[in-house]
């Protein structure tokens, strides 16, 4: 099945920054109608004063998708200016680098209620509008993470398990309403997630900017939504390591731990 997105009603959390905001970049130029979510009104209108000067329809919401009552507004908001609901796409996302003897439980939930609960309860709350959608879709952007945990990225990792577990479950659970249910796995990413890190005290050195510009994270999303691809991973090294581990998980494990050892005892 191929999905045309020229006119279709799309929500997008996480949309004023980095993955999200390439991602509603594209899905304008791809002619689609949007409500953007984040917590940043200022940065969500610019985007949309912009969509709309060349005629693509788009809103800006302000909202903590941690909040039920914000949840239930997105879907209020989606009704009322878009008409209804066609994709749901779960981008909004929090992380913290530190290993997990040096973190704490605030920062444990505050990761779990962005990434897990939160995407998890707007989908249920979403369900009955999604229904009623053209080809409709619920989009989960993960992380590779989310399918082989790493050191230092404990809480997070966590978190896109419980994704990716969720995502999994409702593919098959959904069917039955002729919804589909598409993952997204990205590797490293050239985005602003480390300037928004709730803790910083990982000891590896990490060079985000080698990573994925956003703009060819965004660009994959797309192309998997059009094409209705189940699981999207993307970056050379997650599909590396991802590859590696299948096949190695134990030694996986062994050169990871033996990485730690090495950054403690230097």
């Amino acid at each position: 099945m191929s999905r045309d997105l020229a006119g279709r009603r799309i929500l997008l959390t996480g949309a004023s920054s980095g993955i999200g905001k390439a991602l509603a970049e594209q899905l304008s130029q791809s002619g689609a109608g949007l409500l953007l979510a984040a917590r940043s009104q200022d940065k969500l209108q610019e985007l949309v004063e912009r969509f709309k000067a060349r005629g693509n329809p788009a809103f800006a919401l302000r909202a903590d998708v941690t909040l039920e009552e914000d949840r239930r507004r997105l879907l209020e908001e989606a009704e009322v200016r878009l008409g209804g609901l066609d994709v749901l796409i779960n981008n909004a996302g929090v992380a913290s680098w530190a290993h997990f003897a040096d973190s704490n439980e605030a920062v444990l939930r505050q990761i779990m209620e962005v990434n897990f609960f939160a995407p998890a309860e707007l989908i249920r709350l979403a369900i009955p509008m999604l229904t009623k959608g053209e080809k409709p879709a619920v989009v989960n952007v993960a992380s590779m993470c989310g399918r082989r945990a790493m050191p230092a990225w404990s809480e997070y990792s966590a978190s896109k398990y419980a994704l990716c577990g969720l995502t999994e479950a409702l593919r098959g659970e959904l069917a039955r309403f002729d919804i589909d249910v598409l993952l997204i796995v990205p590797g490293l990413t050239s985005s602003e997630l480390p300037q928004h890190l709730l803790l910083s005290q990982g000891r590896a050195k990490i060079d985000f900017s080698q990573g994925m510009p956003p703009e060819q994270v965004a660009a994959a999303i797309v192309k998997s939504l059009r094409k209705n691809k189940t699981e999207t991973v993307l970056g050379r090294d997650a599909k590396w390591l991802l590859r590696f581990n299948r096949f190695f998980p134990r030694l996986t494990d062994w050169l990871l731990a033996r990485k730690v050892r090495k950054l403690y005892q230097e």
